[in-house]
């Protein structure tokens, strides 16, 4: 009798065999690369990825501990009806690393003084806009974490959710709304997201702040002056629109440009747009280094970005949002917010509670 899809999953697991599992956007087929110790590349800076294929895991910002991970497929589908024809026994496992301890999560009024002093040095400062974020640990249950990921995705149907376990990150899932950058036929797409409020399920129409409106708008603007960059300068939008994503709504503008631009140079241009200004801010170099002096703990894969590269000749890369970190004993949950000089303290960390709901749900 032929294993389940969840029960597939959690014997990967227990035998420590590194994999990725994902669900696209709307859609309802596993897509899965399973390989050896030996199929797992990692990188030490972002433009590596120039003609290679596999399952990318990239993290906010690259280190010793965090590098880029690629997944280099020995068993590869996107169909439910190949996961017959795998056998976890012919997979070597790699070697687990220590995790570093527990997490060392912020308190209520510690975020609040973090996110009133960021709202002053933006004011009085070069910084329009910074993104902070937060741990969030719960203790881990001996639930199955197959199940746990199949749960996610129901509820989550508009997200790109994903399971992976690999050398350096280990355990991570998440449901995420915000494309990087994802081929479309003939064009690639790439997405300005920002902007968050709780999700309405009554039909009521949806109305944005002036703050939300303005940090969407840093996203948008960023994004222009990548394109001018690599000579890109046609390309169509959509949005802004809401896009609603688990118990949350943004705001997201989708642009999309001709394929040719960037083709035999994707590898440089993903380099130079992540990190955006959704997840670190602008200026971006100013932003990135007050993240590193102000958060007091390592993102490591949140704010990072996944998904498949050049497999079957696609790319579909997404930021790493709604994500968790799973460890022998906790679920570390990560969750921001973008901070202007509009912000409420409050307010963000009402944000960041609302945001950490998608995966308490499940």
């Amino acid at each position: 009798m032929r294993n389940s899809p969840e029960t597939l999953i959690d014997q990967l697991l227990e035998k420590n065999i590194a994999f990725a599992a994902w669900f696209n956007p709307r859609e309802s087929q596993l897509g899965l690369v399973v390989g050896n110790a030996t199929d797992v590349k990692i990188y030490d800076q972002f433009d590596r990825l120039n003609g290679e294929a596999g399952f990318v895991f990239a993290p906010f910002s690259i280190t010793p501990e965090s590098p880029a991970i690629l997944l280099h497929p020995k068993f590869y589908s996107e169909d439910f009806s190949d996961l017959g024809s795998l056998n976890v026994e012919d997979f070597v496992p790699f070697q687990r690393e220590n995790h570093p301890g527990k997490c060392k999560p912020i308190s209520r009024e510690d975020y609040l003084a973090l996110i009133e002093k960021t709202v002053t040095d933006i004011r009085e400062g070069a910084l329009s806009k910074v993104i902070i974020s937060r741990q969030i640990p719960f203790a881990r249950t001996d639930t199955s974490l197959g199940n746990t990921f199949f749960q996610l995705q129901e509820k989550t149907p508009n997200a790109f959710t994903y399971l992976v376990n690999l050398p350096y990150a280990g355990i991570w899932m998440g449901a995420t709304p915000e494309v990087l950058v994802k081929s479309a036929g003939e064009r690639f797409e790439t997405v300005s997201l920002a902007g968050t409020q709780v999700r309405k399920y009554d039909g009521e129409e949806y109305y944005w702040s002036t703050k939300d409106i303005e940090e969407q708008a840093f996203v948008s603007r960023y994004m222009l002056d990548v394109f001018f960059n690599f000579d890109i300068h046609q390309y169509k939008t959509i949005g802004p629109e809401t896009l609603e994503s688990g118990k949350v709504a943004h705001l997201k503008t989708s642009f999309f440009f001709p394929k040719e631009k960037v083709e035999n140079q994707l590898g440089n241009f993903v380099a130079e747009l992540h990190p955006t200004p959704a997840v670190c801010g602008l200026p971006k170099d100013l932003a990135h280094q007050y993240i590193c002096e102000n958060e007091l703990y390592q993102r490591k894969y949140y704010t990072g970005y996944l998904g498949p590269w050049r497999l079957d000749g696609k790319v579909s890369l997404f930021v790493n949002l709604r994500c968790m970190e799973i460890t022998s004993d906790e679920y570390i949950l990560y969750a921001g917010g973008g901070i202007t000089a509009r912000s409420v303290p409050e307010k963000e960390w009402d944000e960041t509670n609302q945001k950490a709901k998608t995966l308490l749900s499940v």
